[in-house]
């Protein structure tokens, strides 16, 4: 096997609303760094997930590889959260929303269109690609704040200008303009073509490398087919070559198979239908609760009106978590407490999806909205797509 030593990378996965970007993003590190897949020197790939996906962290991430790379050098560019296009009095921008955002101060918080294209402008290489999977269910999109209109966007329009200029810049995005992208397990629907072409699947020659095509190609036949005609990712390639991007299978011409169980593979239903019943566990109000706690309306509050999640015991009352809940950035749907006893612990959305009584027994799993069967290790039906908690 053979080390892809041009090959250099810049992975965000944001998390927070969206937990599974932070897996599409470890997942496309997993396999750039593979030795036996697409063979990036491993310190050449910067990976920034969760909290560390900050404006702050990622503009100095981007200034880092104009001083690491060459003419010579192939650099990958990979988002995987919010884009949205602003607009306020002062007029119209894009940004990358990042960790920490703050929704009055996008300019100072988020990545702008502008300051992306800087930094893309600022690179010596002529093969870059710029991958985007930005078009989320929920989160930004549909925030509010005084002044200020905020619309999904897959691409920013100073990105889309720096095409033209010839500088070797390909520009891959998620969905058109007017589509929402769809989440996945293991990964987006977006993701799993990018690592299936990746992989060595759908290459236009089998010579050992995978190139823009293939990835754009690859992604415009699967994503459609694998989201109902839904989302359509879109490849603006007019200014540049058809450059190889990686090794598929680490300089050996027979690819090595595809890094994920692809029977397991899920798509969500429809865009954001697996955000909602999500919890965020970051504020923390540890101790042992007696009587009614109640969580409500998307803020996790206690009889003090304090943002909390739960630690220690519940005992003698009732646990209530309400119709609207987010999840913290580990990607796991999970809630977590210490002992629930003498009442019980009810989470819904519109209606009941689990009523778990203290001391409850078990059973055949099924799923909880339209009982099928659920196989051993489901997170998700296969029959409605919804989500399930283990029983």
């Amino acid at each position: 096997m053979t080390i892809f030593q041009e090959g250099h990378a810049l992975l965000i996965g944001v998390g927070g609303d969206l937990p599974g970007t932070v897996e599409d993003a470890r997942g496309i590190a997993d396999v750039l760094t593979d030795p036996a897949r697409c063979a990036y020197p491993s310190e050449q790939v910067c990976l920034l997930v969760g909290p560390d996906a900050t404006r702050a962290n990622i503009l100095a991430a981007l200034d880092a590889l104009t001083r690491s790379t060459s003419p010579q050098s192939t650099i990958l560019f990979y988002f995987s959260g919010h884009g949205c296009r602003a607009e306020s009095p002062t007029g119209e921008a894009y940004y990358l929303i990042p960790q920490g955002y703050d929704l009055q101060k996008l300019y100072k918080t988020a990545v702008s269109g502008a300051e992306l294209a800087e930094r893309l402008r600022a690179l010596e290489a002529r093969k870059v690609l710029v991958l985007l999977d930005c078009c989320h269910a929920g989160g930004v999109g549909q925030a509010k704040a005084p002044g200020l209109e905020l619309a999904k966007a897959p691409l920013p329009g100073e990105a889309l200008a720096l095409l033209e200029e010839g500088r070797g810049v390909v520009l891959v995005a998620s969905s058109q303009e007017e589509e929402l992208s769809y989440a996945g397990r293991p990964y987006s629907a977006f993701t799993l073509a990018l690592l299936e072409a990746m992989s060595g699947v759908g290459v236009a020659k089998k010579d050992g490398w995978v190139r823009v095509a293939d990835l754009a190609l690859h992604a415009r036949e699967v994503v459609p087919a694998r989201t109902r005609g839904k989302q359509h990712p879109i490849l603006h390639f007019e200014h540049a070559d058809n450059f190889a991007v990686a090794y598929y299978a680490g300089g050996e011409t027979e690819p090595k198979g595809l890094p994920f169980d692809e029977g397991a593979v899920e798509i969500e239903p429809q865009p954001g239908a697996w955000r909602g019943q999500q919890i965020d566990v970051a504020p923390v109000l540890s101790g042992t609760f007696h009587g009614p706690v109640t969580v409500e309306g998307g803020r996790q509050i206690d009889q003090g009106g304090a943002e909390v999640a739960f630690a220690g015991d519940v005992s003698g009352g009732e646990v209530h978590i309400g119709d609207r809940v987010t999840v913290s950035s580990t990607g796991e749907r999970s809630i977590v407490f210490g002992s629930v006893s003498g009442g019980e612990v009810n989470i819904d959305e519109g209606g009941a999806a689990l009523d778990r009584r203290a001391g409850g027994g078990s059973g055949e799993r099924r799923c909880i909205h339209c009982d099928a069967p659920l196989r051993t290790g489901a997170r998700f039906c296969s029959q409605c797509g919804r989500p399930v908690t283990e029983g």
